[in-house]
C-alpha cells in the first residue's frame, strides 16, 4: 500500500448533452516521499485527476485513498499549487504565504516562525512586505509554492506550476524544486505538459493516453538529483525524454 493510491477512477462530462468519459479506470499507488510526474495530451483529464485527488471533483466510480483511508472532500492534508498561482492581490507576500495557517487559527507568532522558514527557502524573505503586483510570475509562484509548504501537507499536488514561465526563470525554479523536495521529503504529485520538465523533476513518469484517459506507461526515472537538462540529454544518460516522446506522440495525434 503505497501513500497515495487511486482505484479504478472513472470520470464522465457532459459534451452536447452527452455523457464525454474523460478518466477509465485510474488505478495507481504514490509511495511515500515519491515526486511523480503525469504527462499526456491536451484534454486528457490528467489536471482533473489531480483535482479529483484534491477533492475538488468527485469522481463517477472509484475512490482516493490516503494512508488507507477514502477520501471524500478536501482537506489541509492535500493542497495544490496552480498555473496562475491564485494569490491575494490585497495581501502581501507574507500574510499570503501565512493565509491558510491565519484560517486553522495558529497564533501571529507562530505564523511568523513557520513562514519566515519557507519565505528563506524560497529566496523571498526580502520581498515578504511588497504585494503581488510588484512581482514577476516566477516570484509569484514561489509566493503560492511556499503558501502550500506551510500548511505541512502530506501530499504536494502541482498543476502546471511552470507552464506560464520564461525558459530561463523555469530551468531556475526546476532546480530549487528538486531541492525543495529533497529538504522537506514531501509526496509530490505533478502534471505537466513538458516532458523534459517532468524526466529533470520526477522518480516516475507517467503517460496519460488521449480520452479517455488510462495510464498508457510508466517510466522510473533512475538518475541522481539533483539533474538539469543537460543531465538527462547527455550522451551517457538513458534516453528518457525521447522514449517518453515515443509513447505520447501517438496519443496527441488521435
Amino acid at each position: 500500500m503505497g501513500k497515495l493510491e487511486a482505484r479504478n477512477i472513472e470520470k464522465y462530462f457532459k459534451h452536447d448533452g452527452k455523457p464525454l468519459k474523460t478518466l477509465d479506470g485510474i488505478d495507481l499507488n504514490v509511495q511515500d516521499g515519491e515526486f511523480l510526474c503525469i504527462v499526456g495530451p491536451s484534454g486528457c483529464g490528467k489536471s482533473t485527476f489531480l483535482r479529483i485527488i484534491a477533492g475538488l471533483e468527485k469522481p463517477d466510480n472509484g475512490e482516493i485513498l490516503l494512508d488507507g483511508k477514502p477520501l471524500s472532500s478536501t482537506g489541509p492534508d492535500r493542497i495544490m499549487v496552480f498555473q496562475e498561482g491564485a494569490l491575494f492581490p490585497w495581501l502581501n507576500v507574507q500574510d499570503n504565504v501565512e493565509y491558510g495557517l491565519k484560517i486553522a487559527g495558529i497564533p501571529k507568532e507562530k505564523r511568523n516562525e513557520i513562514s519566515n522558514r519557507y519565505l528563506d527557502m524560497m529566496q523571498l524573505t526580502q520581498f515578504a512586505t511588497s504585494f503581488t503586483y510588484q512581482l514577476s510570475t516566477g516570484m509569484k509562484q514561489r509566493v503560492a509554492i511556499a503558501r502550500a509548504l506551510v500548511m505541512d501537507p502530506d501530499v504536494l499536488l502541482m498543476d502546471e506550476p511552470f507552464a506560464a514561465l520564461d525558459a530561463q526563470t523555469r530551468d531556475l525554479l526546476l532546480v530549487e524544486m528538486q531541492l525543495i523536495w529533497q529538504k522537506t521529503k514531501k509526496t509530490i504529485v505533478f502534471v505537466t505538459h513538458n516532458v523534459a520538465e517532468a524526466v529533470i523533476l520526477g522518480t516516475r513518469v507517467l503517460v496519460f493516453s488521449h480520452r479517455p484517459a488510462t495510464i498508457k506507461k510508466e517510466f522510473e526515472i533512475a538518475l541522481p538529483y539533483p539533474r538539469t537538462a543537460e543531465d538527462i540529454h547527455g550522451k551517457n544518460s538513458p534516453s528518457y525524454s525521447l522514449e517518453i516522446l515515443a509513447e505520447l506522440r501517438p496519443e496527441v495525434k488521435k
